[in-house]
């Protein structure tokens, strides 16, 4: 079993890079610095490219890893870049399909590596559109999180903040406007490729899940006692189990004091608590972000507002701070090393 990785950590200023072995991280290393990146995603063919989406300068991307990175922008008209993903089933000449979701809310995609990227108008055209708004800029809106197929090139799911989970069934020419079944506010779609025809969302109105790619959905909420969802994670060998980041409001999960949060797991049909980390004031905020490690069951890495990195290897049973240094943490994914 492979006990190394990579992980790479948007600080919403630059990206920083953590060598993991044996259960210990190594001192970051930070690039992108003044970058403003917010975002990362890591191609699941090729696990040294990484692409990072920055709040107003577009996305970069590494092919080593993180030593060194390119600007990887041109054609994306909207700079402000809040989401990425990018595909396991699709492929054009030996590189990966990567998505970028900007605000305003509009859906991009590249098949050369970030290089040159296309918009997909058709998102645009819902008919809901003319009411989406997000509440912390109600002028404006944007696409929070982009679900991919594991095995479907064809099928991808978009989160709008605030506006609803809109789906295609052609790879973006058309869309499906939001299923009142899911949440409007979806913070997080992941998909999974042991359970291929199931999306989980973690949302501002709770959570839920489909067990037929998002055409019907269930709320997933049995055993919380708050609802504001933000980070997921599922893990790499067990579809069923999953975790959520949640919180009692947006203003505790997004604030700079106690997150009023608690990490959530479920092995079936209802949620426990499994942040028993520690009561020091920087360990009760938010947890931002969430990984489970590739080729690794049954571990995770938790990334908390204001930079504390946690580590489980059992499912959150027990925990280690990584000694890794940030100074804050927006977002983070896992790589083979």
């Amino acid at each position: 079993m492979a006990d190394r990785a990579q992980i790479h950590v948007a600080t919403g200023d630059a990206v920083a890079r953590v060598a993991l072995e044996d259960g210990r991280a190594g001192e970051a290393e930070m690039s992108l610095e003044g970058s403003g990146a917010v975002c990362v995603a890591v191609d699941p063919h090729d696990p040294r490219r990484v692409y990072a989406g920055t709040f107003d300068d577009g996305v970069h991307a590494t092919d080593d890893g993180g030593e060194s990175w390119r600007a990887a922008s041109e054609g994306l008209e909207d700079g402000r870049v809040l989401a990425l993903a990018v595909s396991r089933s699709h492929q054009e000449d030996g590189t990966s399909v990567v998505y970028a979701g900007t605000e305003p809310s509009n859906l991009y995609r590249s098949e050369d590596g970030g290089r040159s990227w296309r918009l997909l108008p058709a998102l645009r055209e819902l008919p809901s559109e003319r009411n989406w708004s997000f509440p912390g800029r109600p002028w404006t809106h944007h696409v929070r999180t982009i679900a991919l197929h594991p095995s479907d090139p064809d099928w991808l799911l978009v989160g709008i903040e605030l506006g609803g989970v809109m789906r295609s069934l052609d790879g973006g020419a058309t869309w499906a406007d939001h299923n009142p079944q899911a949440h409007s506010d979806a913070h997080r779609l992941l998909t999974h490729p042991l359970a291929p025809e199931r999306v989980y969302e973690a949302a501002g109105q709770g959570i839920a899940r489909s067990e037929d790619r998002g055409a019907s959905w269930e709320a997933f909420e049995r055993g919380l006692d708050r609802r504001y969802a933000w980070a997921e994670a599922v893990d790499a060998a067990d579809p069923d189990l999953w975790y959520v980041a949640v919180s009692r409001s947006p203003f505790a999960a997004h604030g700079d004091g106690d997150g009023e949060a608690r990490l959530m797991r479920s092995s079936g049909e209802a949620w426990s608590a499994v942040d028993d980390w520690g009561e020091d004031p920087e360990l009760r905020r938010m947890p931002y972000a969430l990984a489970a490690l590739p080729e690794r069951p049954r571990a995770l890495v938790a990334g908390l507002r204001g930079g504390p990195l946690l580590l489980t290897e059992d499912a959150g049973e027990s925990w280690s701070r990584l000694e890794a240094t940030l100074p804050d943490i927006r977002d983070l994914v896992a790589a083979p090393a």
